[in-house]
């Protein structure tokens, strides 16, 4: 059953609105703070879930945010092979002042500010995908070309190829 919008959610679904993106925040009653959880909520698959995780360049201390498929597990090397510099996973204080949301409901864009986003190439092989909307149990739908349009991401691997 859907929930009627959070704040964060409605922030986040008229900051879409005013990027031209027509996608629609859903608030569901279960958590989607999970790849896992969101995919049982939804009905669909982990992997059709973008994780969104924020890692705090070591050098420069600007973000960067992967949105990956809901089954990789993000390799911290290869992210800093594409963004030139070691990184981290950000702490939840971080990531808010930098995103705008909290952890558990960051979202591909809408952020205060532009961040460096690399998009899973593993995602794209998919019709839809779907993507926390500003709050723990908010998500929306979108296709792969969208998320990378409109995050205006780096499609790359950022999981080590798996084992045949």
């Amino acid at each position: 059953m859907k929930e009627p919008l959070s704040q964060s959610a409605a922030r986040f679904q008229e900051a879409i609105a005013g990027l031209g993106f027509a996608g629609r925040v859903v608030q569901l009653e279960a958590t989607t703070r999970t790849a896992r959880d969101a995919a049982q909520a939804i009905g669909c698959g982990v992997e059709q879930i973008c994780k969104s995780l924020v890692f705090r360049m070591e050098h420069s201390g600007e973000p960067a945010l992967v949105i990956a498929s809901g089954v990789n597990r993000v390799d911290e090397r290869l992210i800093s092979g594409i963004v030139g510099e070691p990184v981290g996973l950000a702490k939840a204080d971080y990531v808010r002042e930098r995103s705008g949301y909290a952890i558990g409901g960051v979202p591909p864009f809408g952020h205060p500010v532009r961040i460096r986003t690399i998009v899973d190439v593993d995602l794209l092989q998919y019709s839809t995908v779907w993507a926390a909307a500003g709050h723990p149990r908010a998500v929306f739908e979108l296709t792969p070309t969208d998320l990378v349009r409109v995050s205006e991401g780096q499609v790359a691997a950022v999981c080590p190829p798996r084992e045949a």
